[in-house]
This record gives C-alpha cells, sequence and structure tokens, in this order.
C-alpha cells in the first residue's frame, strides 16, 4: 500500500493541501514503512497567476474544480491515502470520487501522523474543510 502526505519539505504536513509543492509518498509492508520518496506536486494556483493572487478562480464549475484537482494528484495516482493539514471541500470530494481516501489531520510532523495512522489512530479532521 502506498500513502502520500502534503509537504513543503519532507518533515511537516502542509497546512494546505493546494499551496504545498511536494509529496512524501511512502510505501507500506506489514504496517511498516519500506520506502520513501518525494514527489513534485503541481500547485492548485501554479498555471494561473491571477488565482494565485486570489486563491481561487469562482468562475470556474464544480466539474472544472474537480479536473484541476486531478491534475494536482495525477503523481499520486498509485496511492490509496493522502494525509494534509487543510484543504477545501471541493478537493476532498475530489479525492474521493478519485479513490484516494483523504485525512486531515492536525498532526504536523509526518513521523506522527505516519505512526498514527498505522497504529489506526490518525483521526480524520473534516471540521477542518474550508
Amino acid at each position: 500500500m502506498k500513502i502520500a502526505l502534503v509537504t513543503d519539505d519532507g518533515k511537516m504536513i502542509s497546512r494546505h493541501f493546494g499551496r504545498a509543492s511536494q509529496y512524501l509518498v511512502l510505501s507500506l509492508e506489514n504496517g511498516e514503512v519500506v520506502s520513501r520518496e518525494l514527489r513534485p506536486k503541481l500547485s492548485h494556483h501554479q498555471k494561473d497567476h491571477h488565482e494565485a493572487q486570489t486563491h481561487h478562480n469562482h468562475g470556474e464549475s464544480e466539474d472544472q474544480h474537480h479536473q484541476r484537482h486531478v491534475s494536482m494528484v495525477e503523481a499520486i495516482a498509485d496511492c490509496e491515502v493522502l494525509i494534509c493539514g487543510g484543504m477545501g471541500r471541493g478537493a476532498y470530494e475530489s479525492m474521493l470520487r478519485l479513490k484516494i481516501k483523504p485525512i486531515v489531520t492536525e498532526l504536523t510532523d509526518v513521523d506522527e501522523a505516519v505512526k498514527a495512522f498505522l497504529n489506526g489512530e490518525l483521526v480524520d479532521h473534516t471540521e477542518l474543510l474550508h
């Protein structure tokens, strides 16, 4: 099984899915991490400078937002879980549509979050969705 965490440095979980620059992808076997890999992540706002200033293109339809989210997760299409510190409700719903289980956590340390995930103790804080 592979899981992805949203990060900028490989050590801390990014507080915002859309703005993070990388994914830390972990391969898990028998309840242990067997490999770690940093992968580049397309930013939610990378293609449009205006959107980088306003944080969203409010003229986009739900399908257009979903397509943007699809582009953002192409790098982790082989993962079953995505752990982040925060994301928009549309991104969360897009992950579910793509068969990737999003988990929004209050934890900031990658290793702490992975340990909690492996122990079945990582809480999905959907109240942090925006």
